[in-house]
């Protein structure tokens, strides 16, 4: 009997973290992390399983991302804030490769993907502009040739037996800007159709995003002026365009029938999403869902306020709203763009941290203590290096090793309590 409560307890303590919801096992996979000591720190054995994970297990597996930043998502997007801008502009010889480099980012590797990997990232976000290299025919049929690409950098994902997660990135701002509602549903119904039915016989590594960060935005008057919805357009399109990507992904059947999915928040504000007028799509399928948002501190980094007493506070309070909203309902929080890195200039004159690394730290522990998925924005260059493959800043590298030590010792404690439980409740 004290066994039983001794399991009990540390379930329950699982729960409040957001890391135990019931549900099917993940899939059988041995993991290694290598520790700050340059051995292999930790070994996970996961329990075998027919089906998909849970959104919430699921979560716990993806432990801390990385985004491919300035890389699949750019496009010539000079004048695109204008009504002239009418169609994505041609760049170079229109090759995957033209628009992959033309915001100064490489040609993706399978060497980057490894070093991610090696840095101790489990999840690569690659976010995509799926009008590039499309016709203005009014189809919004996607590239073969740019979603084959796309599919080569997942491919490097899977290789290392990582997450990758895809989504629709600026696109979403170019049709949602120039379209009612009712066009928005249609156009982005064809899009991800697309998409998953090209993907549909990926394993549960794949994850959809459905969005960036525009559903709710602006949209363009009869006089070609950007101006805001009303709040309650922005809900209803927000809602709504939610529910359509979740539908149309299902349709597809095979693996998108039960592939975690996230969905984007209103903005991807915290404030915005966590309101009870943000609607959780209908699923087919139970705990299979995300819930994504942006920047944790954001409201302090651009206020110049990192590091201070009230940036912790801050913080916490919306860590708090995110937690009150879907944790605690069993929908895990996907940080999709998390601050990497902290300048000077956006720290508070009475700081109390006032080092980079140790700020990402203490951000990163606060976001992988509720299980949380935070996954670092960069770009080319400004955390990761995609020349060396390695993580710039020593200091950096370390934190985000002792992250990856952290999510495998959570696992390891997380499946240990199920098969005790199990065997103890036979």
């Amino acid at each position: 009997m004290k066994k039983l409560l001794k399991i009990m307890l540390l379930t329950f303590a699982l729960v409040m973290t957001g890391a135990c919801s019931g549900g099917t096992p993940a899939p059988a996979s041995s993991e290694t992390t290598t520790g700050t000591s340059g051995t292999d720190a930790v070994t996970v054995t996961l329990p075998e399983t027919n089906g998909f994970s849970t959104a919430t297990e699921t979560a716990m597996k993806m432990g801390i991302g990385w985004n491919l930043g300035n890389t699949m998502e750019a496009y010539e997007a000079s004048g695109c804030e204008k009504i002239t801008f009418e169609w994505i502009p041609v760049v170079g010889e229109n090759k995957p490769s033209d628009y992959e480099t033309c915001w100064g980012a490489p040609v993706t590797t399978q060497e980057m993907i490894d070093g991610a990997k090696a840095a101790g990232f489990n999840t690569i976000r690659i976010p995509v502009f799926w009008g590039n290299m499309m016709l203005n025919d009014g189809t919004w049929t996607i590239n073969p040739e740019y979603i084959g690409r796309v599919k080569e950098i997942v491919d490097y994902c899977m290789n290392d037996g990582l997450y990758a997660v895809v989504n629709i990135h600026h696109f979403d701002e170019f049709i949602i800007r120039r379209n009612d509602l009712e066009n928005c549903e249609k156009i982005f119904d064809t899009l991800w159709t697309q998409i998953a039915e090209y993907f549909r016989d990926y394993p549960e590594t794949l994850v959809f995003e459905g969005f960036n960060e525009y559903l709710g935005g602006d949209q363009f008057n009869d006089r070609g002026e950007l101006k805001p919805q009303s709040k309650a357009d922005a809900y209803l399109s927000t809602n709504t365009l939610n529910q359509t990507f979740v539908n149309a992904v299902r349709a597809t059947g095979g693996n998108n029938a039960e592939r975690v999915l996230i969905i984007s928040g209103y903005w991807t504000n915290i404030d915005n999403t966590t309101s009870d007028k943000f609607v959780i799509p209908t699923d087919t399928v139970k705990d299979r869902l995300m819930v994504s948002v942006h920047y944790v501190d954001n409201s302090m980094y651009w206020s110049n306020k990192i590091g201070s007493q009230e940036w912790l506070d801050y913080t916490d309070s919306q860590i708090s709203l995110l937690d009150k909203a879907f944790t605690s309902k069993g929908i895990p929080v996907f940080l999709g763009e998390t601050t990497s890195r902290y300048p000077r200039g956006n720290y508070a004159h009475d700081a109390i941290y006032k080092d980079s690394s140790e700020c990402l730290k203490i951000i990163i522990a606060k976001l992988t203590d509720h299980n949380f998925v935070p996954v670092l924005w960069d770009t080319s260059g400004n955390f990761f290096s995609r020349e060396t493959c390695k993580i710039k800043n020593s200091d950096d590298a370390l934190v985000i090793l002792a992250a990856a030590e952290g999510r495998q010792n959570r696992l390891r404690s997380y499946y240990e309590a199920r098969s005790v439980y199990g065997t103890e409740t036979a």
